[in-house]
């Protein structure tokens, strides 16, 4: 084939010819690099390859992380995991050989990725997201996606969803957002955990997160300067009064000082923030996970307390009680997963009496079916959303809108077992979720998420919409 029938065949004279005209009507600068980047947007972009291999998370457990490849560039993503696993949300898929990461590797997940999920992907739109994550679930054929993994799909949603961005030349919350149906993005609330306790700690605290929200900032930059301040105050008050043993981190990055009572935490924050200056601008939340220490019918406050395990039993009225004067007492506007799993009651009871938001976490496991019985039992009033217990991009994005269809509140929200993929902080702000949960201000995998924030309200300048006192309903 000579160099003419080539030329004919592709039609290259007549879109070499274009790209220039292109490059002198933009009086461009440099005409090869213009000319090269204009050719490359005319060619249709298609996945090309998909890589998964394994890395360790924030506890050094093994989780997938995915190069997603078009023909415009590689897109990595990794999925997050979390220390207890519902029987309600969709099934990661770990390896079960004990000789190998005490059983909890990934090899299993990386294969099916590289093989079954990599053929059926290959030559799709990047753009076409929730083809992609129906194709996946196509695949999978189970409803808890016990075939193929939640953490095999999800990262290469996520991975995908990158390379979509990319694809329109658009940053990644505006991708996110156009895939939800928003128009605005809004910068979220950071709930900064301050205080860790519960499974994420080795102290004797049954509450898993103390954590302050920022609600009296006037821009996301502050909120986290705001925050900072008062987690390093905290550091100081904490070691005055414990030592610098209690200065020690938990899987969050939040101080685990060995107190046993709520009301000690609470009071030892309260305190940074009077320290710090910014009474009545940080408000108080607490992830108390009480599924952890609910045992049959009572909450066994003192369960990591080995000499006063079983002494300080409560019921589920009795919480409630407790609840109700705590919020009283201190300036707390969220609480999350404050009864068992399965405690539909007392949660019920609770949310009416409209004290606080209540968030939903054991409790709907970001399971659609859970979500949708406790929006008609009015059992919270807030969705605690965990990308991996659903497993992929578009159904975030659906049950996101089945909370927000409810007017309830969205928390968008890390894992105990994180990477450096900031990819939570543009979904919050892509979905105007108003609130983002994803640790202490401190230690790589969490800041990671913060800082990307940081980078999104930079670029948005003076559009950028902090959700500050509307942190609920953005």
């Amino acid at each position: 084939m000579s160099v003419q029938e080539y030329l004919d065949k592709h039609m290259l004279s007549r879109k070499i010819e274009d790209a220039v005209n292109a490059a002198v009507r933009a009086k461009a600068p440099d005409p090869i690099l213009f000319i090269s980047n204009h050719m490359k947007k005319a060619v249709p972009s298609a996945i090309t390859k998909i890589r998964a291999r394994q890395i360790l998370d924030s506890r050094g457990i093994p989780t997938v992380e995915v190069d997603l490849y078009t023909n415009k560039g590689m897109y990595r993503a990794s999925a997050p995991s979390g220390t207890a696993i519902g029987m309600y949300e969709a099934v990661e898929l770990r390896d079960g050989d004990k000789g190998k990461f005490l059983g909890k590797g990934v090899s299993k997940a990386v294969k099916l990725i590289n093989e079954r999920i990599s053929e059926t992907l290959i030559g799709m739109d990047p753009t076409l997201q929730a083809q992609i994550d129906q194709a996946m679930i196509d695949l999978d054929k189970t409803e808890n996606k016990i075939e193929l993994g939640a953490n095999a799909m999800l990262a290469v949603s996520i991975a995908a969803c990158k390379a979509g961005a990319a694809e329109k030349e658009v940053p990644l919350y505006k991708h996110i957002a156009d895939l939800s149906g928003k128009s605005k993005p809004v910068l979220p609330v950071p709930a900064f955990t301050v205080i860790s306790g519960g499974k994420h700690a080795g102290n004797s605290l049954a509450v898993q997160e103390i954590m302050i929200l920022p609600v009296g900032a006037n821009n996301f930059t502050e909120a986290v300067q705001m925050g900072s301040e008062t987690y390093h105050h905290l550091k100081s008050i904490i070691s005055e009064k414990y030592g610098s043993n209690g200065c020690n981190v938990g899987d969050d990055g939040g101080f685990a000082p060995n107190i046993s009572s709520f009301s000690e935490g609470l009071d030892l924050v309260k305190e940074a923030i009077d320290r710090s200056g910014y009474n009545g601008r940080i408000k108080l939340a607490m992830d108390v996970a009480a599924t952890d220490f609910c045992i049959g019918r009572k909450y066994d406050l003192d369960s990591k307390a080995p000499n006063k395990s079983g002494q300080n039993f409560k019921t589920g009225e009795e919480m409630i009680e407790m609840y109700t004067q705590l919020c009283s007492d201190y300036p707390i506007v969220s609480i999350e997963q404050p009864f068992d799993k399965d405690d539909w009651e007392h949660a019920k009871l609770f949310s009416a009496l409209g004290i606080c938001q209540v968030v939903g976490d054991d409790l709907l496991m970001s399971n659609p079916k859970r979500i949708e019985r406790a929006i008609q039992e009015s059992a919270c009033n807030a969705l605690l959303l965990k990308i991996n217990q659903i497993g992929t991009v578009t159904e975030a994005i659906e049950v996101v809108k089945l909370a927000k269809d409810a007017l309830w509140g969205v928390v968008i929200s890390h894992r105990s077992g994180e990477t450096e993929d900031s990819f939570l902080a543009d979904l919050a702000v892509g979905l105007a979720t108003g609130q983002i949960k994803a640790g202490a201000p401190c230690r790589g995998e969490r800041v990671a998420k913060y800082n990307q924030l940081l980078r999104v309200e930079e670029e948005l300048g003076g559009q950028a919409v902090y959700a500050g006192e509307n942190w609920r309903l953005p």
